[in-house]
């Protein structure tokens, strides 16, 4: 197996780091339009090899996609993060660009490929992968609401002085401040919905808190986090790989989903070895499908904005 990651930042690197650690591919390629930075870490990371028990060949390529061919699994997390006060939708014009390039180079190389998008805004860069690159849409996966989730576990799990590994809590929505829809109707604690120990107060704080998860991390660190981020991408690339038939919450393209059309946003699926593989349906109620279709408005008014660019 062969995977590739489009840039070499600090979420690259991490969900590199991830995917070497546990042994998912033989060959892993970091691409990186800055010389030498991907091959700097991958000779880094393969320092780490002895020390951490794996066997995966890692390589580093300043901007030649020769060097991807053959790739199974692409993730694309090049573009520039977000810096204190910016949205996600204000990153569209430069990273729009980036994205299409990146998609164009890596399947003239890797046709066969799987390609996951991390790049913000993520949804809008997951509809431009799939509309560029006029692949199946079952091969374009934005990896958005695994983070999302992940974050809404651990601020549940921070309420109830729990373990993260013991809730069941999905994110769907757009993967924004203000898009992103927590289920907390549906969210269990070991089977028992999480409503029988929280308070609706406490809840609904644990979902403001979430949806903001992104931008606190941003004003702490003042830039775009990356240890949550990257290993939520090396999550869904071992999902791929291992076929492991996951449900898990991505940005896939909808065709009358959850009501929706012509958009890519985030819904239950499960994920294997051909990407993801099926829409999960969540079972709505009323209240939850009428945040949904807010929450594709918005999308689609990002995605607008690739008609002027």
């Amino acid at each position: 197996m062969k995977v590739t990651v489009v840039g070499a930042g600090a979420v690259g690197a991490t969900c590199a780091d991830n995917i070497a650690r546990k042994q998912l591919c033989n060959e892993l390629v970091l691409v990186d339009i800055k010389e030498g930075v991907a091959e700097g870490k991958a000779m880094d990371l393969m320092q780490t090899a002895q020390i951490e028990g794996f066997d995966t060949r890692i390589i580093g390529s300043t901007n030649d996609y020769t060097k991807t061919a053959g790739s199974d699994v692409v993730v694309i997390t090049s573009g520039i993060p977000r810096k204190p006060g910016m949205t996600r939708e204000e990153l569209i014009g430069i990273n729009a660009g980036i994205v299409k390039t990146v998609t164009q180079n890596i399947l003239q190389y890797s046709p066969n490929a799987i390609i996951i998008v991390i790049s913000n805004p993520m949804d809008t860069m997951t509809y431009l992968a799939l509309k560029s690159s006029g692949l199946p849409k079952h091969r374009i996966i934005g990896m958005g609401g695994i983070l999302d989730s992940a974050r809404f576990r651990y601020y549940l799990s921070q309420a109830m002085q729990c373990s993260p590994n013991d809730l069941q809590a999905n994110v769907i929505g757009g993967h924004g401040d203000t898009t992103m829809i927590p289920l907390t109707r549906l969210a269990t604690y070991c089977g028992t919905p999480v409503a029988n120990h929280l308070s609706a107060d406490v809840l609904k704080k644990v979902a403001a808190d979430t949806m903001v998860g992104g931008a606190t991390l941003t004003g702490l660190l003042g830039t775009s986090a990356w240890y949550a981020p990257g290993a939520a991408g090396a999550l869904l690339v071992e999902a791929i790989l291992r076929d492991e038939k996951t449900l898990m919450p991505c940005c896939v393209s909808l065709e009358g989903e959850y009501g929706q059309e012509d958009i890519c946003i985030g819904v239950p699926v499960v994920i294997g070895r051909k990407g993801w593989e099926r829409i999960v349906d969540m079972q709505l109620n009323d209240e939850e499908k009428a945040a949904f279709a807010k929450s594709a408005d918005a999308v689609r008014n990002m995605n607008a904005v690739l008609t002027t660019l």
